[in-house]
């Protein structure tokens, strides 16, 4: 079972590129981010997620087309369940782990997989120099941009879209 803080439940506009993004955060969080914003995810609190309140918590949020699990707890089942329900509902499941490497089936069941634990010298997906990546799946029959950095997991085609959170006038080859 998943755990989630109701009260930290949110619609977002910034964390998912041109996504309308309903925001959930898991606790039981397995990080140990130096720096950790939120510390107390670490430890069993909330209330169960479960498909029902992702159904109820989607019907009232009009208009988000993503669902995002800010974290993944420590019941791997329940997550791949939950990304497959998100789905049927049919929304972009989406999913900010704290990890470097995550599981095949995790590739195969989020659309938008942020990977990388927090290193305050290295900064959040804003900063270029950032270890943190965040990729979307590319849709059947789309291409990515030529030179556009990808990744390939689980039979699927990822593009890394970090550099969309950079300021303007930034390179972000560099």
């Amino acid at each position: 079972m998943l755990k989630y803080v109701p009260g930290m439940t949110s619609v977002v506009m910034e964390e998912i590129p041109d996504r309308v993004t309903l925001a959930v955060d898991i606790s039981n969080c397995r990080g140990q981010c130096v720096g950790c914003h939120s510390p107390f995810l670490k430890e069993d609190i909330g209330e169960p997620l479960t498909e029902e309140v992702i159904s109820g918590l989607v019907r009232a949020n009009f208009g988000v087309d993503c669902f995002l699990l800010l974290g993944e707890g420590r019941d791997p089942e329940a997550l791949l369940r939950l990304a497959g329900h998100i789905r049927s509902l049919g929304l972009a499941p989406a999913l900010y782990s704290g990890r470097s490497e995550v599981e095949d089936a995790v590739w195969s069941a989020f659309d938008y997989v942020k990977v990388g634990p927090y290193i305050p010298e290295c900064g959040p997906l804003d900063n270029p120099a950032t270890n943190q990546r965040l990729y979307r799946a590319l849709l059947p029959g789309e291409t990515p941009p030529e030179d556009a950095p990808t990744l390939s997991r689980s039979g699927r085609t990822f593009l890394d879209i970090t550099a969309r959170f950079w300021r303007r006038g930034i390179d972000p080859n560099r």
